[in-house]
């Protein structure tokens, strides 16, 4: 109820933060331009871990639970994480800001935060936590009058870290688990908005659907966007354990291709995360591509100051 009451900007530029705190953790340094980009997604459950209901859990257990993801992030030294239910400064998870926690005790050197529900002392959406420089934001929150929780998406640019050096649109999302009409509606939101900034795009999240009904919202986002899923039909790839279903993807424009693929088996939620590692296509493959969009000379790898 406190969820579905709380509202904020269905469509906000976020700020982008950069971390200045002395890091935990060093960074990892990058001695070559890398030819692929190592991203991951997490929906972290508001930091309750294995608990029922964050509500009913100390400030300390919220601290305990994002040490746990924290040594998830830095077994896999992923150059962007996705995150899902990532709280903001909320009195049911401790009163702070998980998402800069994160960011600032693994030293990504960029992080934003779309904030999908906003009440009193009440903060939540979707996050991006990364090692590349971020431009271009924007938090969109869909209609509240569609689903009973608040939910949205939060897209940032960035530059590919290897020749083309394009600009790639990555995105966190998460869509409404109780309603397939309004993931439609949902997902034809995002569509739009994707579409209108013509950039090649990462897409990963909580889409609460899998593959394999005909009229899937997964499938209707990869149609329209032309974007591909690693094996799309594998049943054992499950992300969501109490239901064994496969809820969390990642989805990539056809210019990308996946290296690896893994579900986490580590449960530092009720959702499992995912790891890839996405490269560029082949150059016979590329030929037969359209170019990538957008070029540009930004910076490609950076250090936490």
């Amino acid at each position: 109820m406190l969820a579905a009451c709380a509202t904020s900007d269905l469509r906000a530029i976020p700020t982008i933060f950069s971390s200045r705190i002395s890091p935990v953790f060093a960074p990892v340094a990058v001695a070559t331009t890398p030819a692929s980009l190592k991203v991951m997604t997490l929906n972290m459950g508001h930091s309750r871990g294995a608990g029922f209901h964050q509500m009913f859990q100390r400030s300390s257990t919220a601290v305990n639970n994002l040490n746990a993801v924290l040594g998830v992030i830095g077994q896999q030294i992923p150059d962007i994480v996705a995150l899902q239910e990532a709280d903001g400064p909320s009195f049911w998870s401790g009163s702070f800001n998980h998402v800069e926690y994160l960011a600032r005790h693994r030293s990504f050197a960029r992080h934003v935060r779309g904030e999908h529900a906003r009440g009193i002392k009440l903060s939540y959406g979707t996050a991006l936590l990364s090692n590349l420089e971020l431009w271009d934001p924007l938090a969109v929150t869909f209609d509240p009058n569609l689903s009973l929780t608040a939910k949205g998406f939060l897209v940032s640019a960035l530059t590919w870290p290897a020749p083309p050096f394009a600009a790639v649109d990555v995105v966190s999302v998460h869509l409404d688990p109780f309603s397939r009409s309004a993931r439609k509606q949902q997902a034809e939101e995002l569509i739009a908005t994707l579409q209108n900034r013509k950039r090649p795009v990462i897409v990963m999240g909580d889409f609460n659907t899998d593959w394999r009904r005909t009229d899937s919202t997964l499938k209707l986002i990869a149609r329209e966007l032309g974007l591909k899923a690693y094996q799309p039909q594998n049943g054992s790839l499950h992300t969501f354990p109490k239901s064994k279903k496969r809820l969390d993807w990642i989805l990539i424009s056809p210019e990308f291709e996946f290296l690896s693929y893994r579900v986490l088996a580590d449960r530092v939620s009720d959702h499992l995360g995912i790891v890839a590692e996405l490269g560029l296509v082949t150059d016979q493959q590329r030929d037969a591509l359209p170019r990538m969009a957008s070029q540009d000379p930004q910076p490609r790898y950076i250090s936490t100051p």
